[in-house]
């Protein structure tokens, strides 16, 4: 193309432009050259600073141990994402090419989102009313595939290592107690039985000795007994020990120092915190205030959904007492958590089969469906998703809460299980883990598109067949309604002075969840802020991206395409999807 206007140009000329060119070339490819050495750099520290999510994805170099932990650690990260921000400060940006022009900005958004996080000593956080270390590591025994000597081996080399690393994390929750980082009494009640559920007398009674109930047939018999014994080994005088330590320190020293009253102002400099908080959550430039108020007004317009939900259903009362009939009336929920099962698994399985309706590209992974562990049920939320290993050997799967069945109405398992599993959490999770994005993208990414694409993908119900009777499209309402008080709800606790109880009222006057599932969610938001938030910032995003697609498009708007588009990029913070699916829209419409 350039050479059209050098017809009177001289030879010279013409040589001098292309050493240029070449020039130019090289530069460009330096630059993409360098920042694919950071971005391999970079991932190479997160592999070995995160070896079991390093196990998790095929990496089984690190297979003998777990995370670094320590205060020292923790600080040290400062000097690490100021090594890779420099780096690339020494690259131009526009000298790449754009695939890695967005790449570079996805990039540096993390790192500096992840020094912001370390200022505010969020590594002082490492326990919530739901998570510890210590139940990261409980799922252990069933995250792992173990099939040689090797694997067993590698495993009971982390039973030990796991000593060190309740020491470390020991560490940093003393000194959050020090520096006043703890979370609110109440919301934090009960934990301690989380710890205790683990310090078992019978040592082959532990979760962690269960993969060595069944070995793999083809070892022999010498070789299972030596597996067994040093498992036993380890467990008596490592992981046992451990969960003790951890024990008599959350309850002679952490439970006494908890806050009596909820939400980050509370803590030393708060107020600014939860502003990151919600920068980082919403990857907007909103206010607390702003989303406070954005949630008032979903609050409302759903509230009148719900209102003419409650007409089609013909019951004769008040919302409010249509509520306490959803919440009561024993018709609506499980008697076993066999039934639970059993109906969310159909759920499942009806939507496996909408899927090509909605989508040109499906995940070959897997899922399946689990019980969430006793351990942890009674704390957790209704469910959750676990994703598969990239590699096949294990398959993504959805965790449905058996707890508790008089909080587990039936009526919203349509929502929650598209939610959870397909088209939500695990068809996005696992698609993205197939795409040939960057590492950090591919196994990463922001909350905000995770967990708007899967409220968002609740929605999807009403065109595939779901919803059919008035109660369970009541139960998807409350779902939204569930997410738009969040927003009322955390920035009302985190920002604004609300109190715990404050929160649970307003949600149980707004909503048809259970009082359970009211209480323990008002405590996740409690101790866990901001994140909350993604939820419906997200979906707002995703369902304006489509309302706009489906205008300017008009017959050329393809609802299969869209989601294509959408989710073969990852997840990616709201200002880069929306350039995204306007570049997808523009050339849509110029095809």
């Amino acid at each position: 193309m350039l050479f059209r206007y050098f017809h009177h140009t001289t030879i010279a000329a013409i040589t001098l432009l292309l050493s240029s060119i070449v020039a130019s070339t090289h530069s460009l490819a330096d630059d993409n050259a360098k920042f694919e050495s950071l971005l391999a750099d970079s991932w190479e520290h997160y592999l070995k600073h995160h070896p079991i999510e390093a196990t998790d994805i095929g990496d089984h170099r690190y297979d003998d141990r777990l995370a670094p932990a320590s205060l020292k650690d923790h600080q040290k990260k400062t000097e690490t994402y100021q090594a890779f921000l420099s780096r690339l400060n020494d690259i131009n940006v526009a000298s790449l090419s754009e695939a890695h022009q967005l790449n570079y900005a996805l990039f540096r958004t993390e790192i500096e989102q992840a020094m912001e996080a370390n200022e505010h000593h969020s590594y002082l956080f490492n326990v919530n009313n739901r998570w510890g270390w210590h139940s990261y590591f409980t799922q252990l025994p069933t995250r792992l595939t173990l099939n040689s000597v090797e694997d067993y081996e590698n495993y009971i080399q982390r039973l030990i290592d796991y000593r060190r690393y309740n020491h470390e994390n020991m560490e940093v929750m003393r000194e959050a107690i020090k520096k006043g980082y703890t979370h609110a009494c109440d919301s934090m009640k009960g934990f301690e039985e989380s710890i205790q559920a683990h310090i078992v007398k019978e040592t082959t009674d532990s979760i962690f000795y269960s993969p060595f109930k069944n070995l793999p047939a083809n070892l022999s018999v010498k070789k299972q007994k030596r597996l067994r014994k040093k498992a036993i080994m380890a467990i008596e005088q490592n992981v046992i020990p451990a969960f003790e330590e951890f024990y008599a320190l959350y309850t002679n020293d952490y439970a006494p120092k908890c806050q009596t009253k909820p939400g980050a102002l509370h803590w030393p400099n708060g107020k600014a915190y939860y502003e990151h908080r919600v920068r980082q959550y919403t990857t907007t430039s909103m206010t607390p205030e702003e989303v406070h108020q954005l949630g008032l007004s979903e609050v409302k317009r759903i509230l009148g959904e719900m209102q003419t939900v409650m007409e089609e259903a013909e019951f004769e009362g008040s919302l409010q007492e249509f509520i306490h009939f959803l919440r009561t009336d024993s018709q609506f929920y499980p008697k076993t958590p066999e039934e639970l099962v059993n109906y969310v698994s159909a759920i499942a399985k009806k939507m496996d089969g909408q899927l090509p309706k909605l989508f040109g590209h499906l995940p070959r992974q897997p899922y399946g469906i689990k019980e969430v562990p006793a351990d942890i049920a009674p704390k957790t939320t209704a469910a959750y998703y676990s994703s598969g290993a990239p590699d096949g050997s294990r398959a993504g799967f959805y965790f449905i809460n058996t707890s508790s069945l008089n909080s587990r109405p039936l009526y919203t398992m349509e929502a929650l299980t598209l939610h959870e599993a397909v088209p939500g959490h695990h068809l996005q999770i696992a698609l993205k883990a197939e795409t040939d994005l960057p590492n950090f993208r591919r196994y990463g990414g922001y909350t905000v598109f995770i967990e708007g694409w899967a409220l968002y993908s609740e929605r999807l119900g009403l065109e595939t067949g779901f919803y059919q009777d008035p109660y369970s499209n009541f139960g998807r309402l409350s779902y939204e309604m569930w997410r738009a008080l969040r927003l009322v709800v955390d920035t009302g606790i985190h920002y604004l002075g609300w109190s715990r109880q404050q929160a649970i009222d307003f949600m149980a006057e707004n909503s048809a969840l259970s009082m359970h599932n009211i209480t323990a969610e008002v405590d996740r938001y409690i101790t866990w802020p901001g994140q909350a938030l993604a939820y419906k910032i997200g979906e707002l995003k995703i369902r304006e991206l489509r309302q706009r697609a489906e205008k300017k498009l008009g017959q050329k708007f393809d609802l299969r395409s869209f989601h294509d588009e959408l989710l073969r990029h990852g997840a990616v913070p709201i200002s880069a999807l929306e350039d995204i699916m306007d570049s997808w829209i523009t050339a849509q419409k110029n095809h």
